[in-house]
């Protein structure tokens, strides 16, 4: 299975092969996601460690 990255700029229109890719995507069911050894399900257990962060908050300095 293949990993699809884009990188997307401000004002630059999608591809015709872009375009066709995301409907793709938008036409698939959970079920059509193949887990596998190399990307268990996360567990519940696993999925509260988790943090919500918001990227374009900057880190506050201490003292």
């Amino acid at each position: 299975m293949a990993t699809v990255t884009y990188i997307l700029r401000r004002g630059q229109p999608l591809t015709e092969e872009q375009k066709a890719e995301l409907e793709a995507l938008k036409k698939m069911s959970d079920d059509d996601i193949v887990y596998d050894e190399d990307c268990p399900e996360l567990t519940d257990e696993q999925l509260k460690k988790f943090k919500r962060v918001n990227p374009r908050r900057k880190e506050k300095s201490v003292g």
